[in-house]
C-alpha cells in the first residue's frame, strides 16, 4: 500500500508526528516493531517532567510552553487526565548560574515563577531538609505527564483519525537519491512519499554507518520509594516535581500512588534497546538511598517499591536530531530525545510535519552536522 507519509517509531516524536501529519489531511502510516510506548522504548515509563526551565536556552523553553497548550487541549479532547499539575522546583545553591539563567529566561518570555528564600523554602515544605541549597525558583503551571498511556492515547488517537499501523520493524533502507519504500520484518513493502525515522534509541541500529557514532542511547535507572502510611506529605499538592542541578537528581511526588520518584540524571553506561538486562544492578540504589535520606528525611529508611531500567539516546550536545538524510531527499531522521526530549514531542511532532510541508531549512541545532562524535552535553 502507498502512503503519503510513512512514520517508524510509536513513542511520543513519532505518534506526535503522524498525529499532526494525518490531521493535516495527510495519509500516513506508524510502525514501530514492539508497539507504541512499548517497555523496551525511551517512552514506555510511568510518567515524564514538563517544564519550563532551560537555563538561558529559550528555544526549548518556547518549545515546551507550545507543548504543554498541546498537551492539555489533547488531554482535554480525549477526557483523559494524564497531566498532573505539580508544579516544578528548581533548587539552588548560592549564586547557581543555572538557575540564574532559567530565571531571567522565564521571566524574559513571561513564564509564571516564584522566587522563594531559604526560609520561604523552610515554611512552605518542612519536609524537605535543603541543606545547603539556599533558594529555588518554583513553576506552578508545570508538572508531570504521565507518559507511557499518553503517548499510546497519542498513538491511539492518529489511528482512530485515519492512519495505518502495523506493528512491525523495518529494515534499513538502501540506495540513494529518493526512498520509494522500505520493506519490514515480515516481507511486506511500505511506499510513502516521506519516510520519517523517529526510532529513538534504535536510530544506530537501523543507520549504524551514519548514526552509530552521533547517537549514544545509555542506561538510566529509576526508583519508587514508598510512602509512610496516610502520610500526604509525599504527594502533590504538598509535594512538588523538583530538580537538585547541583546533586543530578530529580523526583516526581507519589501520583496516582505508585511511590515516590527519584532518578539521577547523569548519563549511564552504554545500553542495548533489544538485548540488555533491564534489572536493576545492586549498587543503583546506594547512592539513590543516600540523597533520599538526606534530603527527606522522612523516607530515610522508605521501602524500595519499584524499579525500572529505561534509556536515553543522547546526541552529543542534548540537542535533538530533525534533519533529512543526507543521501535520502525523501527520508527524514528524528530523535536524540537526550533524557529531556518527552514533554516536546507536541512540538517537535508540529515542526517535523511543517518542515514536511513546506521544504524550509531545519533549526542549526537539529541538524546532522551539527552531531559530533565526542559527547559534550550542552542542554539539560
Amino acid at each position: 500500500m502507498a502512503y503519503d507519509v510513512a512514520v517508524i517509531g510509536a513513542g511520543v516524536f513519532g505518534s506526535w508526528t503522524a498525529y499532526h501529519l494525518q490531521k493535516s489531511g495527510e495519509k500516513v502510516v506508524l510502525l514501530d516493531a514492539y508497539g507504541a510506548a512499548n517497555s523496551r522504548a525511551s517512552s514506555g515509563g510511568e510518567s515524564r517532567i514538563i517544564r519550563m526551565g532551560y537555563g538561558p536556552d529559550e528555544l526549548y523553553t518556547r518549545w515546551s510552553m507550545r507543548s504543554l497548550t498541546l498537551w492539555k487541549s489533547f488531554f482535554q479532547q480525549i477526557g483523559q487526565r494524564l497531566f498532573h499539575p505539580t508544579g516544578v522546583l528548581w533548587m539552588a545553591g548560592e549564586k547557581d548560574p543555572y538557575t540564574l539563567m532559567t530565571l531571567a529566561t522565564l521571566k524574559k518570555l513571561n513564564v509564571r515563577h516564584e522566587t522563594l528564600s531559604g526560609s520561604a523554602l523552610e515554611a512552605r515544605y518542612p519536609h524537605i531538609a535543603f541543606g545547603s541549597i539556599t533558594w529555588a525558583v518554583f513553576e506552578p503551571d508545570s508538572g508531570v505527564v504521565m507518559a507511557r498511556r499518553a503517548a499510546q492515547a497519542v498513538a491511539e488517537e492518529a489511528i482512530r483519525s485515519g492512519a495505518g499501523y502495523l506493528p512491525e520493524a523495518v529494515g534499513a533502507p538502501s540506495g540513494k537519491g529518493r526512498l520509494a519504500s522500505v520493506t519490514t520484518g515480515s516481507g511486506a513493502t511500505i511506499r510513502a512519499g516521506h519516510f520519517v525515522f523517529a526510532c529513538g534509541p534504535w536510530l544506530p541500529r537501523v543507520f549504524p554507518d551514519l548514526l552509530g557514532g552521533r547517537i549514544f542511547p545509555t542506561r538510566q535507572e529509576v526508583f519508587f520509594f514508598g510512602t509512610p502510611p496516610g502520610d500526604r506529605r509525599f504527594a502533590s499538592p504538598a509535594m512538588p516535581t523538583w530538580i537538585d542541578f547541583g546533586e543530578q537528581f530529580y523526583g516526581i511526588p507519589d501520583l496516582e500512588n505508585r511511590g515516590f520518584k527519584v532518578a539521577c540524571d547523569r548519563h549511564g553506561p552504554a545500553f542495548d534497546p533489544d538485548l540488555s538486562d533491564r534489572t536493576v544492578t545492586r549498587e543503583g540504589p546506594v547512592e539513590v538511598l543516600e540523597f533520599v535520606g538526606r534530603r527527606f528525611p522522612a523516607l530515610k529508611d522508605a521501602p524500595l517499591v519499584e524499579a525500572r531500567v529505561c534509556q536515553y539516546e543522547n546526541t552529543s550536545t542534548g540537542d535533538f536530531l530533525i534533519d533529512r538524510h543526507p543521501d535520502f531527499d525523501n527520508v527524514w531522521l528524528v530523535g536524540g530525545g537526550s533524557g529531556h526530549g518527552f514533554k516536546h514531542g507536541p512540538a517537535l511532532g508540529e515542526y517535523v510535519a511543517a518542515r514536511l510541508a513546506d521544504g524550509g531549512p531545519v533549526e542549526p541545532r537539529f541538524s546532522l552536522a551539527t552531531k559530533d562524535r565526542v559527547r559534550k552535553r550542552s542542554v539539560f
